[in-house]
């Protein structure tokens, strides 16, 4: 969904919407975090520690941005590299605060705190609450759940890699890019646009990955993003200038179409037909 979209009003919370927030709150926070369990295997795989991978978790805690950053090092790229990478994916986190900074609004410590757990899950479900009490309630309630959960997970996770030896030779070095691909994937399915997108950064990719560092490539296909700057283009609307003619058919006039097709200001023969609006 887009989090961006959504309305949420000044009416007092009463039990059923705040129950409803918590209810979404846990279910997305339990389901989300669960998937900490494949990073945690992932940074073991990349070459991190135990500690390095939780650490990650702790601090960054945006799995996007988490996945794409021991994907570069796991590549044999530059630490640099991977840091801007998952910066610029961490950027939309950003946006979100601007949106969600009104709805909740937290002052001192407390609004460094809320910054750290501004994501795509907690955004998502705030705004899809009727009124602001429920908003915070549900913000909060998928914050703990899902930080908890997640961090658990990468710990499991991190630990039962670590415990299997070497990754690659049970082919666990493939688990990362599997993963950020199954994170991606609901966007390139979202419409023609992102369809268009991520094919012209798999393009840039792959032509420049024998020529560029590991890392860099993913960094010059972002490029590909432009395409979504561009807007569609419409179709001419019948009887407007460049529609060959007769294409709107053997009735067409200069005047809007109504909803049947018929030109609503157009005056027919005949002595009963008037045009709209005239009195009778």
């Amino acid at each position: 969904m887009n989090v961006t979209e959504a309305t949420v009003t000044d009416t007092p919370g009463h039990a059923p919407e705040r129950s409803a927030a918590v209810r979404d709150g846990l279910g997305v926070g339990l389901a989300v975090g669960v998937s900490g369990l494949a990073f945690g295997a992932a940074g073991i795989t990349a070459g991190l520690s135990v500690a390095q991978t939780c650490a990650l978790s702790l601090l960054a805690f945006t799995g996007a941005s988490q996945f794409a950053l021991i994907g570069v090092i796991g590549a044999g790229g530059n630490l640099a590299t991977g840091v801007l990478g998952a910066v610029l994916l961490g950027g939309r986190n950003a946006l979100y605060g601007l949106r969600l900074a009104g709805l909740l609004r937290v002052r001192g410590v407390r609004r460094l705190l809320t910054a750290q757990v501004v994501i795509d899950e907690t955004t998502a479900v705030a705004s899809a609450q009727p009124d602001r009490a429920a908003a915070r309630v549900g913000f909060y309630v998928t914050a703990v759940s899902l930080y908890l959960t997640w961090n658990l997970t990468t710990l499991l996770g991190a630990l039962g890699a670590a415990r299997l030896g070497d990754p690659e030779t049970l082919g666990l070095d493939v688990l990362g890019p599997a993963v950020f691909l199954a994170l991606l994937w609901p966007r390139l399915t979202a419409g023609r646009t992102e369809g268009r997108v991520a094919a012209g950064a798999a393009v840039i990719a792959l032509a420049t990955t024998p020529v560029l560092p590991a890392g860099v490539p993913v960094m010059v296909a972002a490029v590909a993003a432009l395409v979504a700057l561009v807007p569609p283009r419409r179709r001419p609307r019948p009887g407007s200038p460049g529609e060959p003619d007769g294409a709107g058919g053997p009735h067409d006039t200069d005047g809007p179409a109504g909803p049947d097709g018929a030109d609503e200001t157009d005056v027919r023969s005949g002595p009963d037909v008037r045009k709209e609006g005239t009195a009778s």
